[in-house]
Order: structure tokens, then sequence, then C-alpha cells
């Protein structure tokens, strides 16, 4: 259920997990272990900055190639 309005630059979870490839299972991993950070939203339905997002990527994808 997206249908929650969101800031511009910020992700929800959904969205969060489709760039990063994984599920929402792994998101929440991802911030249990401290690799992501909430930047707002609600407890059940948080927001992501898309600058966090984006630099997980990038690391993730320089962590494969090496």
């Amino acid at each position: 259920m997206e249908s929650q309005i969101i800031r511009p630059g910020y992700l929800t979870a959904h969205q969060t997990a489709r760039t990063l490839g994984i599920s929402l299972a792994g998101v929440r991993q991802l911030v249990r272990r401290g690799r992501l950070t909430r930047s707002g939203g609600t407890e059940r339905q948080p927001w992501f900055a898309v600058t966090d997002v984006a630099a997980l990527v990038a690391k993730r994808s320089t962590g494969k190639a090496a």
C-alpha cells in the first residue's frame, strides 16, 4: 500500500526495496544493522532519504565488482 503522500527526496520502504533489489525484510535488516537510517514517516511506514539509498546502491555495486 503506497497511497501515502511522501515528500520529494524520500522513498518509501517498498520503493527502497525495489531500488536495492531486495525484499522488505532485507530493508528491515539494513535498518537493524545500522546500514540504512529512517528519515521520516512512521514506525510502520518509514521513509528513507534518496541520497542514503543511492549511496547504498553505489556501495553495493562497487562491492560486487571488487
